[in-house]
């Protein structure tokens, strides 16, 4: 099964090392260009990429500022399917279109719900018992075609984006897997993008999303990860739904954009960050690792 694999962050390079591990190697990858990260403004390569450097994977790279630049050299390829883990940016339809299977998408949500930028983080801030990972195929709507697989997760109240992103790509991949299996099964037919949005691949039906249950996401900003420093105090002395609320906050919204609050310090306010935090059994809110502004990260016992 020939691919291109189209993905930038953790949540991407996790799909795209379990696909390998499993013989899935791609032609190529499309990923955002290198950027730098960090105080020292380090530039530095998105996962996906050091993925495949680290693996000597043999495998072209693409970072495109803009997809169209590389429109033609994708098509040269001669790919069977392209595969989108959170690329980051809008594909164009003319793109999608290239493979003769189409492009699926693979999206850490039960699509319809959670479509956009932020589904993992969403869903820990709104405080869902369960979330999920979609595969469908992709057209120039934003999360929107024909839905393929989709797997139900059981979330813990203890979720974190980091543990929450790491156990739905492993899933996305799992559920990528089979479903490469069977289009590169020698017993499957030669499929195109029409037919498949018709009759669905070899064994499963497609089905069109139910739009009136369609909801978004949208990018945290730095002002959204704040914490009222009088919010903090109450959840930290009587817990209740506040306490809740900002646990929640503190498991979602880092290590980005990274929640935050303001302390005096000698006669002024000062940034710190709020890096870790755990509920009581009476409900209230224990701070576990902070950071002020220019220092190191402290562990709270």
């Amino acid at each position: 099964m020939r691919y291109i694999f189209f993905g930038t962050p953790q949540f991407a390079a996790i799909i795209l090392e379990k696909l390998i591990n499993n013989g899935f190697i791609p032609e190529a990858v499309v990923c955002n260009p290198d950027k730098p990260v960090g105080r020292k403004k380090i530039i530095t390569p998105p996962p996906v990429k050091q993925l495949i450097t680290n693996l000597k994977a043999q495998s072209a790279i693409f970072q495109p500022e803009n997809l169209s630049d590389v429109k033609s050299q994708l098509s040269k390829v001669n790919c069977q399917i392209f595969i989108v883990a959170a690329y980051a940016q809008i594909i164009p339809k003319e793109i999608l279109e290239i493979p003769r299977l189409g492009t699926i998408g693979v999206h850490p949500s039960l699509l319809p719900k959670y479509r956009g930028p932020t589904p993992i983080q969403t869903a820990i801030l709104n405080g869902e018992e369960k979330t999920g990972v979609t595969l469908f195929l992709m057209d120039e709507k934003m999360d929107h075609g024909p839905i393929i697989r989709s797997e139900k997760l059981v979330m813990s109240n203890e979720e974190t984006t980091e543990t929450l992103t790491k156990k739905l790509a492993e899933l996305g991949a799992e559920l990528l897997i089979e479903i490469l299996r069977k289009l590169g099964s020698p017993t499957s037919p030669k499929l195109t993008m029409r037919n498949i949005k018709e009759v669905g691949l070899p064994g499963i039906k497609l089905y069109p999303q139910d739009e009136s249950q369609a909801t978004y996401t949208k990018k945290f900003s730095t002002q959204d990860a704040y914490i009222e420093p009088l919010d903090l105090e109450k959840a930290q002395q009587a817990g209740g739904e506040i306490a809740i609320q900002i646990d929640r906050k503190i498991r979602a919204l880092n290590p980005e954009p990274g929640t935050w609050t303001l302390r005096q310090a000698q006669g002024k306010p000062k940034r710190v960050k709020i890096l870790e935090a755990k509920l009581t059994p009476e409900g209230k809110l224990k701070l576990k690792k902070i950071q002020f502004e220019g220092k190191k990260p402290i562990e709270i016992y």
